[in-house]
């Protein structure tokens, strides 16, 4: 009986043992993603291909603002834009790269063009092709958080469609095509969550505008406007958000 006590109680020890033992060698999610990115990570080393996709929301309320026409007396705008992205490294932290956009900007509200106080809305939609330039610089050593700056080189076409209603039952319609190019600078920060996915914040900072604009007011010969602008601004409202992939990010070991 005492041996069978004693042979008993060694198994029942053993598998404890054993249990522990595994236990302890099993890492926990943090661990392994930590592991991960210190193994040879080069998410910008030459030949890898990078694919994301970003969008931005600009929302506004607006309450007795003046602009060079008129004056905003109450209204809200909301601006949206939705990005596809690609690139390639040529080298180490170099990638060239190709962004397509669509954006849509809406406007509704209360306005005043001396002599009158009118309701308003406005549409606009239209696309956007940039070819780019982005240069990476790490922040940390497993390269996992990094800063980066974008030159890109801008094209764009939109339509727009304004209505100014008046006394209920006049009604002013405007037809507007633009036509944009634009010299832009982009910095931005990207952060690796989970193997060779990413989350970036991009932000426009300085850039050059040239925009040529053909509208028609109600049945009027149409008119034209070409107006050139330079911009340097920090617009927290304006953020682009984005996720990302990198392709080969494992591969080229440093």
């Amino acid at each position: 009986m005492k041996y069978q006590l004693f042979l008993i109680c060694s198994i029942i020890g053993l598998y404890s043992i054993s249990s522990f033992a595994q236990k302890e060698e099993k890492p926990s999610p943090y661990e392994f993603l930590s592991t991960y990115y210190n193994q040879d990570f080069s998410p910008f080393a030459k030949r890898n291909v990078y694919l994301g996709l970003a969008f931005s929301l600009d929302s506004k309320n607006i309450e007795n603002t003046d602009y060079l026409v008129q004056q905003v007396l109450d209204g809200d705008r909301v601006n949206f834009n939705v990005s596809l992205k690609g690139g390639y490294y040529l080298g180490d932290y170099a990638m060239v790269g190709l962004d397509l956009e669509y954006f849509e900007k809406k406007f509704e509200g209360n306005i005043f063009k001396s002599p009158d106080s009118l309701y308003s809305n406005s549409i606009t939609r239209g696309f956007e092709i940039t070819p780019n330039f982005r240069s990476s610089i790490p922040l940390t050593k497993n390269e996992r958080f990094s800063f980066f700056a974008q030159l890109g080189v801008t094209y764009g076409r939109g339509n727009t469609l304004v209505r100014n209603i008046k006394n209920i039952d006049e009604v002013d319609k405007t037809y507007a095509t633009d036509y944009n190019l634009r010299l832009g600078l982009s910095p931005g920060v990207t952060f690796f969550v989970m193997e060779n996915f990413c989350f970036e914040v991009q932000l426009d900072v300085l850039g050059y505008e040239l925009s040529v604009s053909k509208s028609t007011d109600n049945n009027e010969p149409p008119s034209r406007q070409v107006r050139q602008q330079v911009d340097l601004s920090i617009d927290v409202l304006s953020l682009h958000l984005g996720l990302g992939y990198y392709f080969g990010s494992k591969m080229h070991k440093k």
